[in-house]
């Protein structure tokens, strides 16, 4: 199981590594859909986390005083390089990496694919994502509280259902469109609520407002 959820985040890091490298300089300082952050921010973070082992993140959690947004500034700035072309090489090492945080392994999809998209979207960059990875980080994000980056509380009393895959999510007024749009809405990326549509749609709204 492990095996196939490193397989996938991989893939992404790799596909990933290879968009960026037809990026310029100004490209690389765009706003991400992540508030507050360029690309270049972006990448910096996943590059953090993907160095990130279970002993480190405690300490850096202890010296944060348990403030995830503080712990995550500091990671930017740890592992942003002086340039686009030293941060594209040190994503390009940590690739194959296999490390992770004390956390659901799935929540490594969720990073490689919502902040894949935090990049691609804001540059008119296309992407498709393995739709095993996606509907892994949609699973996980609607059963994970929102004090640790999910969506639980935001899709209460809610059905999921992903219009590119056979599988719902929840019960109660449905929200429907692709298994991608769905993740990025529930994981605070309102620009993608405008791809979805359903009786539930307006809770979803209120939800993520």
């Amino acid at each position: 199981m492990s095996n196939d959820v490193w397989a996938l985040v991989h893939g992404e890091r790799a596909a990933l590594v290879e968009d960026l490298a037809r990026l310029d300089d100004k490209q690389w300082e765009q706003d991400s859909l992540c508030a507050g952050w360029t690309v270049h921010d972006v990448v910096a973070h996943l590059i953090d986390t993907a160095r990130t082992t279970r002993l480190g993140f405690v300490g850096s959690m202890v010296r944060a005083r348990f403030d995830f947004d503080r712990q995550n500034a500091r990671g930017v700035r740890r592992r942003r390089g002086a340039s686009p072309q030293e941060t594209l090489e040190r994503l390009r090492q940590v690739t194959s990496r296999t490390s992770a945080p004390p956390a659901p392994l799935d929540t490594r999809l969720v990073e490689e694919v919502v902040h894949g998209e935090d990049i691609r979207r804001p540059l008119g960059l296309t992407h498709t994502y393995r739709p095993e990875a996606v509907l892994r980080a949609l699973r996980l994000q609607a059963r994970t509280s929102v004090s640790f980056g999910g969506a639980k509380e935001k899709v209460a009393g809610l059905r999921l259902a992903p219009t590119d895959a056979d599988v719902t999510i929840g019960d109660g007024p449905e929200v429907h469109g692709p298994a991608l749009s769905l993740l990025l809405a529930i994981s605070g990326r309102s620009e993608a609520l405008d791809e979805l549509d359903g009786p539930g749609l307006a809770a979803l709204r209120a939800a993520a407002a």
